[in-house]
C-alpha cells in the first residue's frame, strides 16, 4: 500500500475545555445567566493549567456565549445578541462572494411571508414600534443615513412581530448586507423616499387589520421596487457585497 495516512491532528486542551463547556451550555446544563466557578476552580475540575480555562473562556466570549459582569470574576452565561448572530452570517456571506442580487433575490422569498406571519401574530406593542418607524423615517428627509436606519429597523420590526426568533435571525444577515448600499440608491433614484413611506405605510396598515394577503402583497410590491431603485441609480446588482460599515459600491456611485 503506497498511499500514506494523513497526520492525526491533536487538538489543543483550551479546546477541548471550550468544546465541554458548550456542551453544557447548549444542553441547558448550564443556563443562561448561571454564573461559571471560578477559573481556579474549572481547571482543578478538568485536570488543566489555568491559563488553558482561560483560553476556553476567552473563545467562549468572543462566540457571546459568556460575559463578565462588572465588578465580578466570575464569568456568566449568556445568549449571543442577534446582531452579533447576524453579524457572523454576514461575514460569512460576504467572503462566499454574494451579489447585491442574490441579497435582493433571497430577500423577494423571505420577507412576503415574514410579512404574513407578522399579519397573523402580530401584537399591538409591535404595531406601535412599526407606528414610530414610519413616523422616524417620514422625519429623516434628507438625513439619507437615518434613512437607511428606519429602512433597517422596519424590516427588523415586522420580523420582530412574527415572534419567530427563527425568523428574525434568518432575516437579519441580509438587512445587513442591504445597508450599505441603501444609502447611493435612496440619494440616486427621485422617487425612493416617497415610494418606501408609502410601502411602510401600507403593509403596517394591512398588519393593523391582520390581513396577511395585503401584507404580503404590499411587502412583495416593496421588495420589487428596491430593484427598480437601484437600477434607476445605475447601481450593478452584480457588485459583490461588503461590509456594511463600509460599502466600495455605496462609495464609488
Amino acid at each position: 500500500m503506497n498511499e500514506r495516512f494523513s497526520p492525526i491532528q491533536l487538538e489543543p486542551a483550551y479546546r477541548k475545555v471550550a468544546a465541554a463547556l458548550l456542551e453544557r451550555i447548549t444542553a441547558r446544563a448550564i443556563s443562561d445567566g448561571d454564573r461559571l466557578p471560578s477559573e481556579t476552580e474549572l481547571a482543578d475540575q478538568f485536570g488543566v493549567n489555568r491559563s488553558t480555562v482561560r483560553e476556553a473562556l476567552r473563545e467562549l466570549q468572543t462566540k457571546g456565549l459568556l460575559r463578565r459582569q462588572r465588578g465580578s470574576k466570575l464569568m456568566m452565561v449568556t445568549r449571543p445578541e442577534r446582531d452579533f448572530v447576524a453579524e457572523g452570517v454576514s461575514q460569512a456571506l460576504v467572503l462566499h462572494d454574494v451579489t447585491f442580487l442574490d441579497v435582493w433575490e433571497a430577500m423577494s422569498m423571505f420577507e412576503p411571508l415574514i410579512a404574513v406571519a407578522a399579519a397573523q401574530h402580530r401584537t399591538n406593542s409591535d404595531l406601535a414600534a412599526l407606528d414610530a418607524i414610519e413616523i422616524g423615517f417620514v422625519q429623516s428627509k434628507e438625513d439619507t443615513p437615518r434613512c437607511v436606519h428606519q429602512v433597517a429597523e422596519f424590516f427588523g420590526a415586522i420580523a420582530e412581530a412574527t415572534h419567530n426568533p427563527v425568523l428574525v435571525l434568518s432575516q437579519q444577515p441580509l438587512v445587513q448586507l442591504l445597508e450599505p448600499s441603501l444609502g447611493a440608491m435612496i440619494d440616486k433614484a427621485p422617487q425612493a423616499r416617497s415610494r418606501i413611506a408609502t410601502a411602510h405605510r401600507k403593509v403596517i396598515e394591512a398588519l393593523r387589520v391582520k390581513n396577511a394577503d395585503e401584507a404580503r402583497l404590499w411587502m412583495s410590491k416593496h421588495i420589487r421596487d428596491f430593484r427598480r431603485g437601484y437600477e434607476v441609480a445605475g447601481i450593478d446588482l452584480n457588485h459583490k457585497v461588503s461590509s456594511r460599515k463600509r460599502s466600495a459600491l455605496a462609495d464609488r456611485s
